[in-house]
Parts: C-alpha cells; sequence; structure tokens
C-alpha cells in the first residue's frame, strides 16, 4: 500500500530542511553583487520576492544571471513533476512569480507509490528540487523569472506521452502516464535527471561570477546523485523487469536523436553520448560518462531541444508549450 503524506506540512517540512542547510552562501559576506543588480543573500530562505524588474538586454556583463535563470526554468519543471508525483500537488504560488509571462502546470498527479523505497527517494528528490528553485530565486533576487507554462501531463496529448511514442516506449497511439505506477514514475523521472546534469555542466564554463560558479557546482552534485540514484533504481528493477531497461534506453537514444552531437572535451570525440542504464554481463551502466569516466556537457540550445521534443531551432514546446523565461529560450538546430 502506499504511505500517506501529510500534504499540509510537505511545505513545512522543506522550510526545515532549508534551514538545515542555510549558510551554503555565507562565506560570500552575506550579499554579492554582479552586474544586472542581482542579489545574492546569505541564504536560501524565505519566499517573499523583490519586486521585479525590466530584464536587461543580453550583455556579457549579465550572462551568469541568463544561465542561472535559463537553470531555474528546468528547475520549474522538475520541482512541479516531482512535487506533484509525490505530494498530489505543486509548487506554492510564492515560488512562480517573476519576470516575464507567468504560466500554469497542465497535468500532475499522485503516485500510489508501491514500493517504500522508491517513494522514500522519491519524496527526497522532490524535497531538493523544491529547494533548487527557491535557492535560485533567492540568488537571482530581483533578476529572477517566472515560471513558464510547464506541461507534465500524463495524457494522451501530454508532453511525456509525446516523448514516449517518439522513443518508441509507446507506439503511435499509445499513452505514457508517469504518475500510474513506480516503474512509470522512474522512466518519467529518466527523462528528465541525465538531461539536468548535462545542462549543468554545460553551463558551467559560461559563469564568471566566483560565487555562482559554487552554487552550480553545489546542484550540479545534487543533480547526478539524483540521476544517479533513478538509474540504479531502474538498473535493479530491470532485472526482474527486461522491459523497464530497454524502454530507459530507448529514453536515451530518443535524447540522442533530439539533441544533435555532443562533443566531450576530454577525448575531442564528437557524437551521440546519451547512454542507457545497460552494461556489459559483469558490470553495470549507471554512470553515463566517456572513457576518462567524465560525464559529458549539453549546450543550452541542446538542453531545449529536448525540452521541447524537437531537433529544430524553435522557442517553444513540449514541456514548455510557450517556452521558457529569459534571454536563452531557443534550441539548437539539429534537423
Amino acid at each position: 500500500m502506499s504511505a500517506e503524506i501529510d500534504t499540509g506540512g510537505v511545505f513545512a517540512a522543506i522550510e526545515q530542511r532549508r534551514a538545515a542547510r542555510r549558510g551554503f552562501l555565507r562565506y560570500a559576506g552575506g550579499a554579492a553583487a554582479v552586474a544586472g543588480g542581482a542579489a545574492l543573500l546569505s541564504a536560501c530562505g524565505g519566499n517573499s520576492d523583490p519586486a521585479p524588474t525590466p530584464t536587461p538586454t543580453p550583455t556579457t556583463a549579465n550572462l551568469d544571471i541568463d544561465v542561472l535563470n535559463f537553470a531555474l526554468n528546468l528547475e520549474y519543471l522538475e520541482a512541479q513533476f516531482y512535487s506533484w508525483a509525490c505530494f498530489g500537488r505543486g509548487l506554492d504560488a510564492s515560488l512562480t512569480t517573476g519576470i516575464g509571462t507567468p504560466g500554469t502546470v497542465t497535468g500532475g498527479a499522485a503516485v500510489s507509490f508501491q514500493d517504500t523505497l522508491v517513494a522514500a527517494y522519491a519524496r527526497e528528490i522532490a524535497f531538493d528540487e523544491i529547494a533548487h528553485v527557491a535557492f535560485l530565486r533567492t540568488a537571482l533576487g530581483s533578476a529572477t523569472v517566472a515560471m513558464p507554462a510547464i506541461n507534465i501531463d500524463g495524457s494522451a496529448t501530454g508532453a511525456f506521452t509525446q516523448a514516449a511514442r517518439a522513443a518508441g516506449v509507446v507506439d503511435a497511439t499509445g499513452v505514457f502516464n508517469p504518475y500510474a505506477d513506480d516503474n512509470s514514475f522512474l522512466l518519467g523521472a529518466f527523462i528528465f535527471e541525465d538531461v539536468g546534469v548535462s545542462a549543468y555542466k554545460g553551463a558551467a564554463p559560461l559563469i564568471t561570477n566566483k560565487t555562482y560558479i559554487e552554487a552550480a557546482a553545489g546542484i550540479l552534485a545534487t543533480e547526478a546523485y539524483h540521476a544517479g540514484l533513478i538509474r540504479t533504481l531502474l538498473y535493479r528493477k530491470g532485472l526482474d523487469t527486461p522491459a523497464l531497461a530497454t524502454n530507459a534506453g530507448l529514453i536515451s537514444d530518443a535524447r540522442d536523436s533530439l539533441d544533435g552531437t555532443v562533443s566531450n572535451a576530454a577525448t575531442g570525440v564528437i557524437g551521440d553520448d546519451d547512454q542507457g542504464i545497460l552494461g556489459t554481463a559483469l558490470v553495470s551502466n549507471i554512470v553515463p560518462a566517456d572513457g576518462n569516466a567524465i560525464a559529458f556537457s549539453r549546450s543550452t540550445g541542446q538542453v531545449l531541444n529536448i525540452a521541447y521534443l524537437s531537433k529544430a531551432a524553435i522557442s517553444s514546446g513540449g514541456f514548455f508549450p510557450s517556452g521558457v523565461n529569459g534571454n536563452i529560450r531557443t534550441s539548437a538546430a539539429n534537423a
């Protein structure tokens, strides 16, 4: 039977978790000013936001803000998915305001978890993703973008079904509902997690402010833990249910087909680097990496190829039906 969750206490628990982690940026001296006027505060707590200010014209000086806002869009997506799956509700409205066109969430439902370990892991990830949203919003201050329109629907017209059909997880008329059961949830999470890791790694060289680099590195590490956990669960369950491992491989192949060629800086090799969870008879493939055991990167455009579910250079689609908010919003031309 699924465990009962007191949804009324969810955000109180999140606040307690965040409070225990405060001080991550205190070494910065309380606040760091960067070009563009975003204040980097000393703690990630608090839900009140300063009045929004106009989005600055993209320049090298405010690229850090653009990159963090790009990351925030991805965190909105992940946080809404996990919050709905684990707690049957989305983000508090105070965590979705900001610059740009505010959006709503289409879809989302609570998963009736049968495996208590999957449920416990999922809730931990949910707390982390919600905390990431709050953290980035505090870091960006008045430069924070609003949550855009998000589609996490598991119906015939939802983004998850679009992705599953494109990957071959279901046929052309099939429906993929990530909230249907534990295994479906894990496959839905798998769509996002590896992409988040490659996105943060790809963005790292773009950030110039050392305090922001530290913050991004911390989130990258957390996302890597999440991705490894989801991959491990899929691998273990795939031993008993081979179709689960097969479908994870199909999702990986679909991401490869969308993001074009990805370059591994360590080897100089350009090619499709996304990997499923199956290794050899004696070795698993929990960590998708190159021959030097280094994870690969994706550009912002390649990340949006996957989020928009398109090879083309477009500004909306898939999980972001109206596009993301901020100055980085167009996918790469891989068609």
